[in-house]
């Protein structure tokens, strides 16, 4: 998409990045935790989790920054065709969102836990499908569940952050099952880290590395 290049876009997202974070540390600062005990991390090996929070180049940069994360992925996930690749995504024709696929060890964060940077940190789960400077379907917020567990830990969050009002607006993230993961193309892949000066990135995505050492040093790592 055009629309990551170039001046006026980025000092949109710029403003609405920071406003967003602001309005997240005065009115709540961090979320609270999921409440059920369960999600208490355990010993199970290697697991999955794929979210979608806009451009994935941000939401990658902060879940790399996530202890226990030991990898991730970016690409495109929800989709109806057969195929994925950024020229036909960014068209917002093919249904898919940039996404991310994390493997984490829930021996070490729990998937809960996951779920507390993304809503928290990673984007705005109050926008319709945009975030910042970027809109279409594309860049919507979802959660792609695999497994029961997940479901339910999904649903059940969103709940008790809806209830607790902590958001200006509903919670509008998709909760769907996951059917298949396209990963983007490698230049798209640990964008942030690579690319740090670039402008989109410092004005969009590097706020929420700082957020993410600020409201969470236990669960970050440089």
């Amino acid at each position: 998409m055009m629309k990551r290049f170039g001046l006026y876009p980025y000092l949109v997202g710029f403003l609405l990045v920071m406003g967003v974070f602001l309005v997240f540390r005065s009115a709540h600062g961090q979320l609270p935790s999921y409440a059920p005990a369960s999600a208490t991390p355990a010993s199970k090996g290697a697991q999955t989790a794929v979210f979608s929070g806009g451009c994935f180049w941000g939401v990658d940069g902060v879940f790399k920054h996530v202890k226990g994360v030991t990898s991730v992925v970016s690409g495109f996930s929800g989709g109806s065709s057969a195929d994925a690749h950024y020229e036909i995504v960014s068209t917002g024709e093919t249904g898919h969102a940039e996404s991310v696929d994390i493997t984490f060890d829930p021996a070490q964060i729990s998937y809960a836990q996951l779920l507390r940077v993304f809503f928290s940190v990673a984007h705005d789960p109050t926008e319709l499908n945009r975030q910042g400077p970027d809109q279409g379907t594309q860049y919507r917020s979802a959660i792609f569940y695999v497994g029961d567990e997940q479901k339910q830990i999904a649903f059940a969050y969103i709940d008790q952050l809806n209830k607790a009002h902590v958001f200006s607006g509903p919670i509008v993230t998709q909760v769907v099952p996951y059917v298949h993961f396209y990963p983007a193309e490698e230049y798209h892949q640990n964008f942030l880290e690579r690319h740090p000066e670039n402008p989109y990135i410092v004005f969009n995505d590097l706020p929420k590395i700082h957020v993410l050492k600020t409201q969470f040093p236990d669960l970050y790592k440089p």
